[in-house]
């Protein structure tokens, strides 16, 4: 039995796993397309401004080549709904890196946070992506002494002002974002380790 178990959940899907799907897609279906289909409703893009994705994304053409990106890094939940992707990102003319925040629901991967950088060329893909899990032990209970609290359904659904965060259920992953008037974004995301909320990530991008 135990191996069982074991086995089914080394198979469950990961956000490692729906970043390459969607990475995937966005070679083969075209890349706006492959971003609606694995938005959620609520998710947000940058321009360097928040924009939600569903209008940014509504109607838009894809590009005769879409960008090519994979994830390196991978910053999970203890229950492993939630998580933060870093990876390198490139096209024919740029090169960069990218962030992504992703939330499984009923078994579907899905991002709500999406942003990138200009950077250096990373060199071809690795292997496997390097996970760090949240620790399970001593989960906090009550409100998050660090990590910001989720949104409230009113607060998701408004128009993207200047910042945002959200939490994982089991309050073990956390994230935030702010951006400044001239389009400089901040990104932050903090991670459970068992006694305290640990920064994981801390970005700063300054607008292009």
């Amino acid at each position: 039995m135990l191996t069982l178990l074991l086995a089914a959940a080394a198979a469950s899907p990961t956000a490692v796993d729906a970043e390459g799907a969607f990475a995937k897609d966005a070679q083969t279906m075209g890349q706006w397309t492959a971003f609606r289909k694995w938005a959620h409703p609520d998710a947000v893009m940058f321009t360097p401004q928040a924009v939600w994705a569903r209008d940014f994304l509504k109607d838009r053409k894809d590009p005769p080549r879409a960008v090519q990106w994979w994830p390196e890094q991978s910053y999970s939940s203890c229950d492993g709904r939630t998580a933060v992707n870093l990876g390198p990102w490139r096209t024919a003319k740029a090169t960069g890196r990218f962030t992504t925040v992703w939330q499984n629901e009923k078994g579907q991967g899905r991002w709500v946070y999406d942003g990138s950088e200009p950077a250096p060329a990373a060199g071809n893909p690795k292997p496997f992506a390097q996970l760090r899990r949240a620790s399970c032990r001593g989960r906090p209970s009550g409100p998050p002494v660090i990590a910001p609290p989720p949104l409230s359904n009113k607060e998701a659904r408004r128009t993207p002002a200047d910042h945002g965060r959200g939490q994982s259920a089991d309050r073990t992953l956390g994230w935030d974002w702010k951006i400044d008037p001239n389009g400089t974004r901040q990104f932050r995301a903090y991670l459970w380790n068992g006694r305290r909320y640990e920064t994981v990530v801390n970005q700063k991008v300054a607008p292009e």
